[in-house]
């Protein structure tokens, strides 16, 4: 059985791939240069998104204007555990929240049609004290995964779920101390 609320990535020991969905004048200098380059802002807050599917569901698979290029963001281990260490929920007093330099939210995880499903996915707010960080220090790698989106959205469509299934990039329990598990509302 899932757990209610359990972060679920790829990762592997170089670090861990989160998703967003940007407009191609902001996806092509990334990904060519690897990095979060303009015209990324680094003046608001960002959302970085482990789970694969629920990134589809929020960007319509790439269809939503503004969010035609899916990106998957490879970032250090440290720099994730920072931005979680630094998270504020934001179910939290609006006082604590506004002080916040990290954001944290959990929505229900979404099936391959978009169905929402009895167990939730952790959706993080980088806000502007740490774009700095998340674009220069954090960010190992930037790979367009566009085409791969439109491929599993096709299969999809036709009706062709498990074939689609077979696409999606692997995600599996992303391990966390105790004490930053409990901060995050998840136990």
């Amino acid at each position: 059985m899932t757990p209610l609320r359990e972060i679920r990535a790829d990762h592997d020991a170089t670090g861990i791939v989160l998703y967003q969905a940007y407009a191609p004048a902001i996806a092509d200098p990334a990904v060519a240069s690897g990095r979060f380059v303009a015209p990324f802002s680094r003046g608001r807050m960002t959302w970085l998104k482990p789970s694969f599917r629920w990134l589809m569901h929020r960007s319509n698979w790439a269809r939503k204007p503004g969010q035609e290029r899916v990106l998957a963001v490879r970032i250090t281990h440290e720099g994730w555990r920072r931005a979680l260490g630094s998270a504020v929920l934001t179910t939290a007093d609006p006082a604590a929240l506004a002080r916040a330099v990290v954001h944290l939210q959990w929505d229900p995880e979404r099936s391959l049609s978009g169905a929402a499903l009895n167990h939730y996915s952790i959706q993080v707010g980088v806000g502007r004290a740490l774009i700095d960080a998340l674009a220069d220090d954090w960010t190992v790698s930037i790979t367009d995964l566009t085409p791969r989106v439109r491929r599993i959205a096709a299969l999809v469509r036709s009706g062709r779920t498990a074939q689609a299934a077979r696409l999606l990039p692997p995600e599996r329990p992303y391990p966390l101390e105790p004490q930053l598990a409990r901060q995050l509302g998840m136990g």
